[in-house]
């Protein structure tokens, strides 16, 4: 693996005593997330949400204007942008990298000459255009797998063997970005934790998780947070799935992951210094 991920104007080291896991923070501007949507998507309550996670111990800030909970339905590109960009402009002098959650190459333009440094794809960096649009300068990529689209990836997914499609599909985008001169300091992998997957899918890939750094080399971004499976598991609706997803998360950890996408912060990041002090 790479000593270091380069995340726009930030550099994480991934190896040695000056590394550790890495807390993203979700920064959801939408009205519609399965989480929190509606919370935070005026500027003020944006703004204040990202500040709070600041003083929490946040390491990066992901930063999402179009919903991508199971059904959710396409947001138009000029939307997208009138809900994102006010917030990046007013936190991209915050002191932490800021990340963008979007598949859309117009978006990933417009936020990069913003100043952001990380761009988030759902998507995986699927079309030339968005590889185009990434292909210079530094900022951090998150290539990540879905099955079919958010309108309907959860509808029945399948596989032949979930854990081959998706290092397949991730070697093969991590091989384009390669091609387009992205060097591999840049990027990490997302296997899409509940993006067109089952409960078993997704216990598969979690189990996985090392096999699939070590197969590519790169650092492995894990998004459990109150997500379904967390449910499935526990049987708890959405607001009391705190527990739950901070046990996802130091299960990640404890497999290899270097990234943890959570929307509790300041909870994951206790958990994560108990957790390593009593390792």
């Amino acid at each position: 693996m790479n000593n270091f991920f380069e995340c726009g104007r930030f550099r994480f080291p991934l190896v040695g005593e000056k590394s550790k896991p890495l807390v993203m923070g979700i920064l959801n501007v939408t009205p519609d997330s399965f989480s929190d949507g509606g919370q935070f998507n005026s500027l003020d309550g944006a703004i204040s949400h990202a500040e709070q996670m600041m003083q929490d111990g946040v390491d990066i800030i992901d930063i999402g204007a179009e919903s991508s909970r199971p059904g959710a339905q396409a947001l138009s590109l000029d939307e997208e942008l009138r809900r994102l960009m006010p917030v990046i402009y007013a936190l991209r002098d915050c002191g932490k990298p800021l990340s963008i959650d979007t598949y859309k190459p117009a978006v990933m333009r417009e936020a990069i000459l913003a100043g952001v440094d990380m761009i988030n794809d759902v998507q995986g960096f699927r079309s030339a255009e968005s590889i185009d649009a990434v292909a210079d300068g530094n900022v951090g990529l998150c290539i990540m797998h879905m099955q079919s689209t958010p309108t309907d990836m959860q509808k029945r997914p399948h596989y032949d063997n979930v854990n081959e499609e998706v290092l397949d599909f991730l070697r093969h985008r991590v091989n384009e970005c390669g091609q387009a001169g992205i060097s591999k300091n840049r990027i990490c992998i997302d296997p899409g934790f509940g993006f067109g997957k089952t409960l078993t899918h997704n216990v598969s890939l979690f189990k996985n998780i090392s096999e699939y750094q070590s197969e590519l080399g790169l650092p492995l971004l894990a998004g459990v947070s109150r997500k379904s499976m967390i449910g499935e598991i526990t049987g708890k609706p959405i607001e009391r799935r705190l527990a739950g997803s901070l046990a996802g998360a130091l299960a990640a950890l404890a497999q290899g992951a270097k990234i943890v996408r959570v929307h509790d912060v300041a909870e994951t990041v206790d958990a994560i210094k108990v957790w390593q002090t009593l390792s």
